[in-house]
């Protein structure tokens, strides 16, 4: 019954975060603040929810992949932003014409 309500909370909370990333992606005004709004909800969105695959599981092969999946999303995502957020700023820069 505890395990149930641990899981029913992170994925609770999963979504929340989800929400509000979504939420942050509509409203928010230039490319920068909608990149650093959707990569950290989205990162602890997904987290959440694949900790409470994990705990849903047990300790098991799968619970391994999925905290190898946690880990793959906690390094690319950040680092597919970055990327993102500088191809955007050089863009901005080329458009107003400032030399790099």
């Amino acid at each position: 019954m505890i395990k149930i309500g641990i899981i029913l909370i992170l994925l609770a909370a999963s979504s929340f975060f989800f929400l509000v990333g979504t939420i942050g992606l509509i409203r928010m005004p230039d490319a920068f603040c909608r990149m650093h709004a959707t990569t950290k909800s989205d990162t602890l969105g997904a987290g959440l929810a694949l900790l409470a695959l994990v705990i849903y599981r047990g300790f098991d092969v799968i619970s391994i992949k999925l905290l190898i999946i946690l880990l793959f999303v906690w390094i690319t995502t950040p680092t597919a932003a970055h990327i993102m957020a500088k191809a955007a700023y050089n863009q901005k820069k080329t458009i107003e014409g400032v030399d790099q």
